[in-house]
């Protein structure tokens, strides 16, 4: 059975949290701690170390840190998470967790048991969404705002803490990839998707190597190469159709870079190989884009790219205007690309029961005026 678990705490004392910053982050605030510029670099090291190695919450466990030191840092700052609102389990053992980040921003990260070497946390970079891909839940919520870079670390922090995962070096890790295919368009907030990968990925602290995270882009054609060139993230595309007129009407940001536009900044893709594939996401919708033509129109579409096709059974929600592909069609279309020497794997639908399979997620979070969040500051006092 499914099971939920209200996790509703009330809010940390409002120092500001280390926790998820990166190091750079942590250097500028022991400068501006007056920590000397030669020893800031050093203590921003140990804190990395504590907080992203060791997943440590409490200061006073930092124990190659002088008490002096370790008591003005609890004055100062915290090593809080975010407030988790909601955290849901599914049936086949997927977790799902609804994180505040702040009044009225909440977003939702997922964890896969079994995805890559042992399992994914998918997460998310916006709150809400401007693209309004018409089979995707979140693209019904409007964009409430950008997540920073500490606020997509935590994602992760949340997660290791629940499965026990500190310190980092654990060699039987049931968290071992990153995907950005959570809750908003990564490429519309690429400076702080970048930073965040620079901190998951470093090795003295998070340590998920480049090459376990995959940052997922509905076709923000010019943001492509730049995402390659920073990050040097595995990439993957929300594709979906091979038709301009059909892309257009499913993942409207078509209409501004349509497919020729795509595929050549997707060609433009740093060090792309037979070991750094493009995956493309396809969602399978009956009678929509699941013929077998249009299989054998994205094997044309792809020639010459380094690519594998995941084929994602679409996963209803309430009131969407779509039903999934029945199984033999989608193995039928599996069957084309495979012939074609392309793997196209079948993923099977996971949290289902909790929302939070492909293209559910969705939080309550609304954008509100400053007035109107100023009339419910008053309210509250």
């Amino acid at each position: 059975m499914t099971t939920s678990l209200d996790l509703s705490r009330a809010p940390a004392p409002q120092l500001r949290s280390l926790a998820g910053l990166s190091l750079p982050a942590l250097k500028a605030e022991m400068e501006a701690m007056g920590v000397p510029a030669k020893k800031a670099g050093m203590r921003a090291k140990q804190l990395r170390g504590w907080a992203h190695h060791f997943g440590v919450t409490d200061f006073d466990a930092m124990t190659n840190v002088a008490k002096e030191m370790r008591a003005e840092l609890a004055e100062r700052y915290s090593l809080a998470r975010p407030e988790i609102a909601e955290h849901k389990i599914s049936v086949d053992g997927t977790q799902k967790w609804l994180t505040r980040f702040g009044p009225n921003v909440e977003g939702e990260s997922v964890y896969i048991p079994d995805v890559g070497k042992s399992g994914a946390l998918c997460v998310s970079s916006q709150v809400g969404c401007t693209l309004n891909c018409t089979f995707c839940h979140t693209g019904t919520q409007k964009l409430v705002r950008n997540l920073t870079a500490q606020e997509i670390v935590a994602q992760v922090l949340i997660a290791r803490d629940e499965l026990a995962e500190w310190p980092s070096s654990n060699e039987d890790r049931k968290l071992t990839n990153i995907v950005f295919m959570g809750m908003g368009e990564p490429l519309y907030n690429l400076d702080n998707v970048a930073e965040a990968i620079d901190t998951i990925s470093d090795g003295d602290g998070i340590a998920i190597g480049r090459r376990r995270i995959t940052v997922s882009t509905a076709g923000v054609a010019p943001k492509i190469p730049e995402l390659g060139a920073r990050t040097g993230a595995m990439l993957a595309i929300s594709l979906h159709a091979v038709r301009d007129d059909l892309r257009d009407e499913i993942v409207p940001i078509n209409k501004k870079y349509d497919l020729k536009t795509l595929f050549e900044a997707i060609r433009a893709y740093p060090d792309l190989g037979n070991s750094k594939r493009v995956t493309f996401e396809y969602v399978m919708l009956a009678g929509v884009n699941d013929s077998l033509a249009e299989a054998r129109d994205l094997v044309k579409l792809l020639r010459g790219v380094p690519a594998k096709i995941n084929l994602i059974p679409f996963n209803p929600w309430p009131g969407a205007p779509y039903a999934c592909s029945d199984w033999e069609t989608i193995e039928a279309f599996a069957e084309v690309l495979n012939r074609a020497g392309y793997a196209s794997p079948i993923r099977t639908p996971r949290g289902r029961d909790i929302f939070a399979a492909c293209g559910q997620l969705r939080s309550e979070s609304v954008k509100k005026s400053a007035a109107e969040l100023r009339r419910e500051a008053l309210a509250a006092e």
